[in-house]
C-alpha cells in the first residue's frame, strides 16, 4: 500500500505557482483521493480547499466592489466638475451670444443706414449726370444767363453809385466770355456791349478820390480849429500889430555937438546940455513904458462882434459836441460824394460851411484854411448824367426769347 501510494505521488507533475486554480484543485483531490487511508479525509480537504476558494472570491469582490466605488466617485467628481464647467462656457457663450446679437444688430442698423446713403449719392449722382447733360446741351443758354445777371448787376451798380469803371470791367469780361464761344449769333451782342464800352468811357471824369482826400483832410484839422468860447483866440492872421510911439528926435544942438565935439564947442557959447540930455531920456522912457502899458491892455480887454451871441456861452461839453457833429456833416458829405447823391452832398458841406462860421473863430488861420478847403470842395460839379446798360441787356434778353 505503501508503495502505491508513494508512487503515484512520486510521479505527479511538479506545479507552478502562477497556474491556475482549477488546475491546483485537480492535483489536490487527485492525490488526496489517492493517499486517503478512507473516503473522510478527502471529504475535509475538499470542504477546507472550497472555504478557502470561497474567502478568496468574497475578497476578491470586496476588493473589486471597493475599487467600483472609488472609481464611481471619481467618476462622478469629475463629471460634476466638467457639468460646472460646461454651466460656466454655456454662461459665457451666452454673454458671447448676446453681444454678437448686439453687435448684429449694431450692424444691421449700419448697413440700413449705407444703403439708404448709398441710395441717396445714387439718387444724386443721376441728378448731377442729368444737369451735366443739360449744362453740355444748354452752355451758350447758362453763359448768357451769367452775363445777363452781370450786366444787371453793373447796371444797378451804375445807377446808385455810379460806379463807371466797375460797368466797364462788367461790360469787358462779357465780351471776352462772348468771344470765347466765336458764334456768329453772338455779333449783335458784342456789337451792343461794344457801344455801350464807348459811351462809358466817353463820360468826363470825376476825380472822386482826390475829393474825398481833402475831406478828410478837412476833418482832422477840426480838433485843433479854435471856438470863439476859448479863453485865449487865436490872433487873426489880417490883425494889425500895435505900433510903437515914435521916438522924438534930437535936438539940433545936441546932436551938432555930438559930430563936431570939442572944436565946435570952443567955437559956440556954452549950453545947458545935461540938463536936456537928462531931459531927453526922461521922455524916451516915459514914451517906451507908456506904449508897452498900451499894449498889455490892449491884450486885456477885446472887443469883437459876435452874430451868435450862444457861440460865446459853450461849455466845454458842448464844445466837443459841436465839434463831433461838424466831423459827423462831413464824414456824411464823404458818404454821399462815394454814392453819387449830389443834393446830400451839398447840403451837408452847407451845414457845415455854416457850423464854422456860427461857433468857429474865423479869424484864425487854421479856420480860414478849413473854409477854403470845403469851398474847393463844394466847386467839383458832381451832376452827371450816367447812361445805362439797356442796349446790352436787352440784346442778352432778346436772344434767349428767340431761342
Amino acid at each position: 500500500m505503501n508503495e502505491q501510494q508513494s508512487t503515484p505521488e512520486s510521479n505527479l507533475p511538479e506545479t507552478k505557482p502562477e497556474a491556475s486554480y482549477n488546475n491546483a484543485s485537480t492535483s489536490s483531490a487527485s492525490s488526496y483521493y489517492s493517499s486517503a487511508p478512507d473516503g473522510t479525509a478527502p471529504l475535509r480537504r475538499r470542504q477546507r480547499v472550497l472555504t478557502i476558494l470561497l474567502l478568496l472570491v468574497i475578497v476578491a469582490l470586496g476588493a473589486q466592489w471597493w475599487l467600483s466605488r472609488t472609481e464611481l466617485r471619481d467618476l462622478r467628481s469629475e463629471v460634476a466638475q466638467r457639468l460646472q464647467t460646461g454651466d460656466n462656457s454655456n454662461n459665457e457663450l451666452k454673454g458671447v451670444l448676446k453681444s454678437v446679437q448686439e453687435n448684429t444688430k449694431e450692424l444691421q442698423s449700419k448697413v440700413s443706414v449705407l444703403d439708404s446713403k448709398q441710395a441717396e449719392s445714387q439718387s444724386q449722382q443721376l441728378a448731377l449726370e442729368q444737369m451735366y447733360q443739360d449744362l453740355n446741351k444748354n452752355r451758350d443758354d447758362w453763359a448768357l444767363s451769367e452775363i445777363e445777371e452781370v450786366l444787371s448787376t453793373a447796371d444797378q451798380q451804375l445807377e446808385l453809385a455810379g460806379n463807371v469803371q466797375g460797368a466797364v470791367i462788367a461790360l469787358q469780361n462779357a465780351d471776352k466770355s462772348l468771344s470765347r464761344s466765336d458764334k456768329p449769333q453772338f455779333i449783335a451782342i458784342r456789337r451792343a456791349i461794344a457801344r455801350d464800352i464807348d459811351r462809358l468811357k466817353a463820360l468826363p471824369t470825376v476825380d472822386i478820390a482826390g475829393i474825398a482826400v481833402r475831406l478828410d483832410s478837412a476833418i482832422g484839422q477840426i480838433d485843433n480849429m479854435p471856438l470863439l468860447v476859448d479863453e485865449k483866440p487865436v490872433e487873426s492872421a489880417n490883425e494889425p500889430k500895435p505900433r510903437m510911439a515914435p521916438q522924438p528926435a534930437a535936438k539940433p544942438a545936441a546932436k551938432a555937438a555930438a559930430k563936431n565935439g570939442k572944436a565946435q564947442a570952443a567955437d559956440a557959447p556954452a549950453e545947458p546940455s545935461a540938463w536936456s540930455q537928462w531931459l531927453a531920456g526922461a521922455q524916451d522912457k516915459w514914451q517906451s513904458m507908456s506904449t508897452e502899458m498900451w499894449a498889455e491892455l490892449r491884450q486885456l480887454v477885446r472887443i469883437r462882434e459876435v452874430q451868435t451871441p450862444e457861440a460865446i456861452l459853450l461849455s466845454p461839453g458842448q464844445a466837443y459836441f459841436v465839434r463831433e457833429n461838424l466831423k459827423l456833416r462831413l464824414l456824411n458829405a464823404r458818404l454821399a460824394l462815394l454814392s453819387r447823391n449830389e443834393f446830400a452832398f451839398r447840403n451837408d458841406l452847407s451845414a457845415a460851411q455854416d457850423s464854422i462860421a456860427k461857433y468857429f473863430d474865423t479869424r484864425a488861420k487854421q479856420v480860414q484854411t478849413t473854409q477854403a478847403l470845403l469851398k474847393q470842395v463844394q466847386g467839383s460839379n458832381l451832376a452827371i448824367q450816367m447812361p445805362t446798360l439797356a442796349e446790352s441787356l436787352n440784346a442778352v434778353r432778346n436772344y434767349k426769347a428767340r431761342h
